[in-house]
């Protein structure tokens, strides 16, 4: 059975899960503070588009579109331009015809809900206890700079400056902010480095390191093999054994009936190298070597390569990794390159010759195979229940800590200190919220109030179309001691919807980008 439609259902699913609730508090802020002023609310959407479900109650229409990305209430007399076309009788519920205290409460609604909805989760949170998952170190090189301060692959940061770490959301990514020093766990021990690296070097650098493989390997034949050192640790990645040297004993068992037996071997072993040199000489290399599929019409595919071969050399050297692969592949003489692969118990050898194609600014040498590696999911850290008041009070300052940290976020994007390429759209925020509902509920619903805070946030941007954009105008009404002329209002309407779609072609197109 093809698992992938049923992958993307679920994913849709967890989505909506996520989305909707955002969408519902942040139009439910702005129904209640029209209610309160007694504005009438014509319709009251979740979604956009065509209304797949509606009922009406009292003067307003519900219903639910069919385009979930957001949503929207109608409020009775809502446009600047037909003010004066009220009727005299029905001005008492038009929103126009509001004062500037009552609309300003009205738009400021739903940024405020969203607010409270982030308080809300996160007081839950700390009042029934989280899980969070832990800051792990990936791959660090010998040559890297975190190699040379101390820290070592698969260490845990649990403090930073001595203030505790939570989890990935409370890493504020900033050049002004100096990381002084860390705390680590290391096995059953910490340890405190000096750093004394900005925040936003540090942890950057840290996202780029390699993540860390699940202890999966392969043999000859590309069956799937567990593997694991001093039995029972199998929470460790095929990295951190790697990099844990030392008299061990090494435990092989096949993951699926058709392998070979399980196997067992003691192996004393100083460096990664003495490591996969063992793991090879018994007939395993790890997964990520096996060829997930191959690009069309790439040297690879032409020459002959097929899903499912296992990479073990390349120029007739051996070779452990992936990694490894495209970086000795980068340092060989231009042309004709040997792989080795095994395919059906048997090992083979393909010539071609690779292309170069240009990578921020780098040519590189490709081949055109993809890599069938799993990456190690993060372990969760659960925390104890804070108590009410502290959930209360650690709750309202993690939700100005999170206000701030994103507001900061959105200076640096301005002012060009962070890249455009980060601007994630739909597609990221579905992947994400998929990603965290596989770790824990909590971790989904942290990542939820951290959205939750963003949408907030970004509503309140001075952009014409959105809440901030209506707040600006009505303090443009304070300055001008009366309303905009309809000609500057149009104007700014236009602005404002081309700045949106721009905004929106920007975040999709960045979305496309990385899952290609």
């Amino acid at each position: 059975m093809d698992l992938f439609p049923v992958v993307i259902i679920k994913n849709i699913a967890i989505f909506a899960l996520f989305l909707c609730p955002l969408i519902f508090f942040h139009e439910l802020g702005h129904f209640l503070f029209a209610n309160l002023f007694k504005v009438r609310v014509e319709v009251f959407s979740i979604g956009f588009g065509k209304k797949l479900l509606k009922w009406k109650k009292n003067h307003t229409e519900y219903a639910i579109s069919l385009i979930p990305f957001g949503g929207y209430i109608k409020m009775f007399g809502d446009d600047p331009m037909q003010k004066d076309k009220v009727a005299v009788e029905d001005r008492p519920f038009s929103f126009t015809h509001k004062g500037k205290w009552a609309r300003f409460w009205i738009v400021f609604g739903g940024p405020l809900a969203n607010f409270l909805l982030a308080f809300f989760i996160f007081f839950v949170l700390l009042y029934i206890g989280e899980k969070t998952p832990e800051i792990k170190m990936s791959v660090v090189p010998k040559d890297s700079q975190y190699y040379k301060l101390g820290l070592l692959t698969g260490d845990v940061v649990v403090k930073v400056n001595n203030q505790e770490l939570r989890g990935h959301a409370d890493v504020e990514i900033d050049e002004n902010i100096i990381v002084n020093t860390i705390t680590i766990k290391r096995a059953d021990s910490y340890k405190t480095l000096k750093i004394n690296i900005d925040s936003k070097t540090f942890f950057e650098g840290i996202r780029r390191l390699s993540p860390l493989r699940k202890p999966i390997i392969v043999d000859k034949y590309g069956k799937k093999y567990t593997i694991s050192i001093d039995k029972l640790k199998y929470a460790l990645s095929l990295d951190e054994m790697a990099e844990s040297s030392g008299s061990k004993t090494i435990h092989i068992k096949p993951m699926l009936t058709g392998g070979r037996s399980a196997v067992t071997f003691d192996l004393n072993f100083t460096d990664q190298k003495q490591f996969f040199n063992a793991i090879l000489q018994r007939g395993y290399l790890p997964l990520d070597l096996q060829v997930f599929k191959l690009k069309d019409n790439s040297p690879a595919h032409l020459a002959g390569m097929q899903k499912g071969d296992v990479i073990f050399a390349l120029q007739n050297r051996p070779i452990s990794n992936f990694l490894e692969l495209k970086d000795t592949l980068q340092k060989t003489a231009d042309g004709e390159v040997t792989v080795g692969v095994w395919r059906d118990g048997k090992s083979q050898n393909f010539k071609l010759t690779p292309s170069i194609e240009e990578h921020d600014g780098s040519k590189l040498k490709l081949i055109g195979v993809h890599s069938a590696v799993e990456y190690q999911m993060p372990n969760l850290v659960t925390t104890k229940s804070k108590g009410f008041l502290k959930a209360v009070t650690q709750g309202m300052q993690r939700s100005v800590d999170t206000l701030m940290r994103t507001f900061r976020a959105f200076k640096q994007l301005v002012t060009n200190k962070v890249s455009i390429k980060n601007v994630g759209g739909p597609i990221t925020i579905a992947k994400i919220a998929a990603d965290s509902f596989d770790m824990s509920l909590s971790y989904f619903f942290q990542i939820m109030a951290l959205i939750s805070v963003n949408l907030g946030l970004i509503n309140l941007f001075p952009i014409p179309v959105l809440d901030g954009g209506h707040i600006m105008f009505i303090l443009f009404e304070i300055v001008n001691r009366g309303p905009l002329s309809k000609r500057k209002l149009e104007i700014a309407q236009q602005i404002g919807l081309s700045l949106l779609l721009l905004l929106t072609v920007l975040s999709l197109f960045n979305d496309i980008s990385r899952l290609f």
